[in-house]
């Protein structure tokens, strides 16, 4: 093996160039590269299908997606979520002037406890942005009881959830609105892109019109909205993207598999498994560096790096610790006893479908010095 080329933690998956060209063609044929063209219609036709949704509307990206979903639904004043997850969560509410009240996540699954939702809720409370981390579904039961009882909106950032089955049915359908990435890094990537899943056609409208900076047709305009549409190229991709998911998401078991194999038996490393899931789709392979492993994480994680494999320390730091977020009461260190210690020894490893089988057993390897 090429030991100067890095195995990064991620790499996007493509498609055959030559099977890309003939729709490069047709939109240089037709001159249509945004705005709602053929290609975008039809993948989010094919997209809503796949993914068992009703209704889904294209974003240039899912950042974008969650600002247009927080103005959708009319959000106000303070959000309750979790400050494990990637800036753009808690970014996309302060872009909307909210407040975000971070509340600790669950030593289980990482994902916010709903058990400290409820006491977090304040008469300016209008709803919950909770995140599906690592693909590892939300208890969207208990969410969802507690939004229902105080009346609040719940959105779920999916970014991580592509194409992930729970009993049977995704579990996009759950609260008002899902956002998904197709962000290179992702399971499934359009170069760049986003979704917004919603469950009726009145919310879909509102969005749609909303991410055309809110024209309803040539000359009203109804809103002040945004430019959000995802680009025919994107769109292009996204329909050749899915013909091949579902084998992507089966060499990324296997692979997972292979590390569950061999770092299951060492101790000191804690690997994160999906739980309660029909179909997972091995997004990241986190595992958890405790004491007994003799080395602390990011003493492992500098010594990977330096042997050339780019780890990441998804989710460091919490986003609670950042300078815009560190002075809320709700970012206090105290108030997120888990969040802090997970934060501090997660580890996520390399895992795409090309990793070779020497790339992985030279990590492997690193791990089990």
């Amino acid at each position: 093996m090429n030991r100067d080329k890095p195995i990064f933690v991620t790499r996007p998956h493509l498609p055959p160039l030559k099977r890309f060209l003939p729709y490069l063609e047709e939109i240089w044929q037709n001159r249509v590269l945004t705005n709602g063209g053929k290609f975008h219609e039809l993948f989010e036709k094919e997209l809503a299908e796949y993914l068992n949704v009703e209704f889904v509307s294209l974003f240039a990206n899912g950042t974008l997606g969650l600002l247009t979903s927080l103005q959708a639904l009319e959000v106000e004043g303070e959000v309750i979520t979790t400050p494990f997850s990637f800036a753009a969560t808690a970014h996309a509410l302060v872009w909307n002037r909210l407040q975000p009240v971070f509340v600790d996540i669950e030593e289980s699954t990482l994902n916010i406890d709903p058990g400290r939702i409820e006491e977090a809720i304040t008469q300016r409370t209008s709803a919950i942005l909770a995140v599906h981390v690592y693909g590892q579904p939300c208890n969207t039961v208990e969410i969802e009881r507690i939004a229902t009882k105080h009346n609040l909106k719940v959105i779920y950032d999916a970014a991580h959830a592509f194409g992930v089955r729970c009993n049977g049915d995704s579990f996009l359908n759950k609260g008002d609105l899902s956002v998904l990435s197709f962000h290179a890094t992702k399971v499934f990537n359009t170069f760049e892109g986003g979704a917004v899943v919603s469950h009726n056609a009145h919310t879909k409208k509102r969005i749609d019109n909303l991410k055309n900076f809110g024209f309803i047709d040539e000359t009203n305009v109804v809103a002040a909205g945004i430019n959000g549409k995802m680009n025919e190229f994107s769109a292009a991709l996204g329909i050749l993207q899915l013909e091949g998911i579902d084998s992507v998401i089966e060499r990324r078991r296997l692979i997972a598999e292979k590390y569950y194999k061999f770092l299951d038996p060492i101790v000191g490393i804690k690997c994160l498994k999906p739980s309660n899931v029909d179909r997972p789709n091995f997004t990241y392979f986190p595992i958890i560096i405790e004491d007994a492993y003799g080395e602390s994480r990011d003493e492992l994680y500098w010594r990977l790096r330096r042997e050339g494999v780019i780890v990441r320390r998804y989710f460091y730091p919490l986003i609670s610790s950042f300078p815009m977020y560190r002075n809320l009461s709700s970012a206090l260190t105290e108030m997120l006893p888990v969040a802090s210690e997970v934060s501090e020894r997660v580890l996520c490893l390399p895992i795409f479908p090309d990793l070779r089988a020497d790339e992985q057993d030279l990590i492997i390897g690193l791990l089990t010095k």
